[in-house]
């Protein structure tokens, strides 16, 4: 408790850890490009966790912003520790739930979102949950500029196929291109060898990474 306690305490002072109880959480909509200092584009990476992909993709790509976004205070700290630590200043993290994106992003602010690793959410009963369901994609169009693209990386078939489904009765959707083993694609080289903790064990246990991206229009 007292190291989660600290770990709060640190985001409550970082500058690169958006949250509620600093001014800037309820002000921060449409000036994220005056929040970097700069006009680079933007990447978010949905429930980041620890920011696997967020630090990891900015580490290799210099001129473009990349926010993680995730409700649990303690994984961000993580993330925000390693991009302080790094000084990867194109880097900053946003404590919201998924479904309020939309209060914190002007339409067309964003370029390209990343989905990597979500909850499957299974049980037909929280179908609603599921980071692909077509409310969720709707809220994404509304932050994405035209044609902003959308990756999403799983170990889950069932989820796989689910949003599958949901883009083949979309007619926003362009560009799809998907694979069920990733590691035997030609895809692979695009993820800059970057593994979150929850693709490494899922490797070690035989599961196949499924992989998917396109752009809605």
């Amino acid at each position: 408790m007292r190291k989660k306690l600290k770990r709060f305490q640190d985001n409550t002072e970082s500058r690169n850890v958006i949250e509620p109880g600093k001014d800037i959480f309820e002000n921060i909509k449409g000036k994220w490009n005056e929040f970097f200092a700069n006009e680079f584009p933007i990447t978010l990476e949905l429930a980041c966790g620890r920011g696997e992909y967020t630090v990891g993709l900015a580490r290799n790509i210099s001129d473009r912003n990349f926010i993680g976004v995730d409700i649990k205070g303690a994984r961000i700290w993580k993330g925000s520790s390693i991009a302080k630590a790094e000084k990867l200043d194109h880097v900053a993290f946003l404590r919201t739930q998924i479904d309020h994106i939309e209060k914190f992003f002007e339409k067309g602010e964003v370029d390209e979102i990343w989905i990597t690793f979500p909850d499957p959410q299974p049980r037909e009963s929280d179908e609603k949950r599921r980071l692909t369901h077509p409310a969720f994609l709707d809220r994404y169009k509304n932050i994405l500029r035209k044609a902003g693209t959308i990756h999403l990386k799983t170990d889950s078939k069932s989820l796989f196929d689910y949003t599958m489904e949901v883009l083949s009765s979309r007619d926003d959707v362009k560009d799809l291109i998907h694979t069920y083993d990733l590691y035997h694609s030609e895809w692979l080289d695009d993820h800059y060898d970057i593994q979150t903790r929850y693709e490494l064990k899922f490797l070690k246990q035989g599961f196949k990474i499924n992989y998917l991206r396109f752009q809605l229009y």
